[in-house]
């Protein structure tokens, strides 16, 4: 009796467990389907592969919704509306932009809301849950960037693999063995004059020590040098105003007065050769007087 007494109340608590999971799973599922929501929609042009109902919306890497619909633009079947539905405790701004993102490289994809400044009221978009819903401009994801350049991409790729098959041809190939070659000896005969270098080193920094010294031993003499100039400059602008100024006149007055001087003793030197006593004694001749 006590054994089935232990099955019993073993299976009781089993039941009761049971009947607290269900109801707190019901409970939850009731939370979740009674909260309410805002939508907006988002149009993408192109591929919209990984996206479904039930998808991630994240803003700023946030998770604040899910995807509640997708479908093609009217008359436009290259192009999908996808209907978001958002947390109302959220306020997206009218400059906000909608992508499609990817968790990694293998990871699933997802709807990401970026930017949105706070500004003034009016422009933010409108909360409602009644078509139509305000619509999030959207810009291609980095993955559909990638795929438009991709043919731009592999094309440049090819120029430049042409451009390398041209470069590495038999010719070129030639021309750049002969290059190492003439490097391999150049380094070769380098390492092995490697002393003649030292010395050439040596031989030029103690050139170069010598050189220093002599000219700071001549430096006194450029000095001198300098000062004599200086002087000759001097003496030049001194004999210029000499010439330019009165002493140009004095000196020719000076001149004439000597060639005059040089008249007079010439004549003097003629008389005295021919009339030397006329000169000294003065001319003692009388001269005929009438009666």
């Amino acid at each position: 009796m006590e054994t089935k007494a232990n099955y019993v109340a073993v299976g009781a608590f089993v039941l009761a467990c049971m009947l607290a999971l269900v109801v707190t799973v019901l409970w939850l599922a009731g939370v979740q389907y009674s909260q309410e929501y805002v939508y907006y929609t988002t149009k993408f042009t192109g591929s919209v592969s990984g996206l479904g109902k039930g998808t991630v919306v994240r803003y700023n890497g946030l998770e604040v919704g899910r995807v509640e619909n997708l479908g093609f633009a009217p008359n436009d079947p290259s192009s999908v509306i996808v209907t978001l539905e958002v947390r109302p405790d959220l306020s997206i701004y009218n400059d906000a932009t909608a992508s499609i993102a990817s968790q990694g490289l293998t990871g699933g994809s997802y709807v990401e809301i970026i930017g949105g400044k706070k500004r003034a009221e009016e422009d933010k978009l409108p909360q409602t849950t009644s078509k139509p819903y305000p619509e999030i401009k959207s810009v291609p994801s980095t993955w559909a960037v990638l795929q438009e350049s991709a043919p731009e991409v592999v094309h440049k790729v090819n120029l430049i693999a042409d451009k390398l098959n041209k470069l590495l041809d038999d010719k070129n190939r030639a021309a750049f063995s002969h290059i190492l070659a003439n490097l391999d000896t150049i380094t070769s005969t380098m390492a092995a004059r490697s002393a003649d270098l030292d010395a050439t080193l040596r031989n030029t920094n103690e050139a170069t020590r010598n050189l220093a010294i002599a000219s700071r031993d001549l430096d006194p003499t450029l000095k001198q040098a300098n000062a004599t100039l200086l002087k000759l400059d001097k003496l030049s602008t001194d004999a210029d105003a000499v010439v330019t100024g009165d002493g140009i006149a004095q000196l020719s007055a000076l001149v004439a007065d000597s060639r005059r001087l040089v008249t007079s003793l010439t004549s003097l030197s003629d008389q005295l050769n021919r009339e030397p006593t006329r000169v000294i004694f003065g001319d003692r001749r009388k001269g005929y007087t009438p009666k």
